[in-house]
């Protein structure tokens, strides 16, 4: 369980760090105000930021799989493994649902995400759930990437603390 603690507040600060207030530009840079649009692009730039450094992690985590892991013949036998063993190692619990249209498209979903059990209080945190999500979508991607495929991931919120990630296959 200290691991689980570790991690969540590991990624509660990589998020705080991003989304902080007015971040220190460094020296001779000019901290002007902000206006709406330059908040909405370093928004933008934060999410971007938060996923590239899930896809490296989940890059390393595919890296230190062993070597038989890597030999699926199906990609949903790759879904699957990553729904319960790899989801497993990061999150000490096993994806809830895998679905599919047969056609390069999954549904994972986790009834009681463990990234957004805090915030699972009430609707007023649905507008901070994708800088929650955006790390995890990232690590699905980056772990998929080891593996051989390539993939586009996005997560949907309805209702806390539940999350659907959405895997869609990349043909070359």
């Amino acid at each position: 369980m200290a691991d689980a603690a570790l991690f969540e507040f590991l990624h509660t600060e990589m998020v705080a760090e991003l989304w902080a207030q007015d971040p220190d530009p460094g020296p001779g840079v000019s901290a002007g105000p902000r206006g709406e649009g330059g908040r909405a692009a370093g928004q933008k730039m934060s999410l971007s930021v938060l996923e590239g450094m899930g896809f490296r992690v989940g890059q390393a985590l595919g890296e230190r799989l062993p070597r038989e892991t890597l030999a699926f013949r199906e990609e949903l036998d790759v879904l699957k493994f990553l729904c319960k063993d790899v989801w497993a190692a990061v999150f000490q619990k096993q994806m809830d649902s895998l679905r599919t249209n047969h056609q390069g498209t999954y549904v994972l979903q986790d009834h009681s995400f463990p990234l957004l059990i805090r915030m699972a209080s009430g609707l007023q945190y649905l507008e901070e759930v994708p800088k929650f999500l955006a790390f995890t979508c990232g690590l699905l991607r980056g772990t998929l990437s080891t593996l051989g495929i390539k993939s586009l991931v996005t997560a949907s919120v309805a209702a806390l603390p539940a999350c659907k990630f959405q895997v869609v296959i990349q043909r070359s």
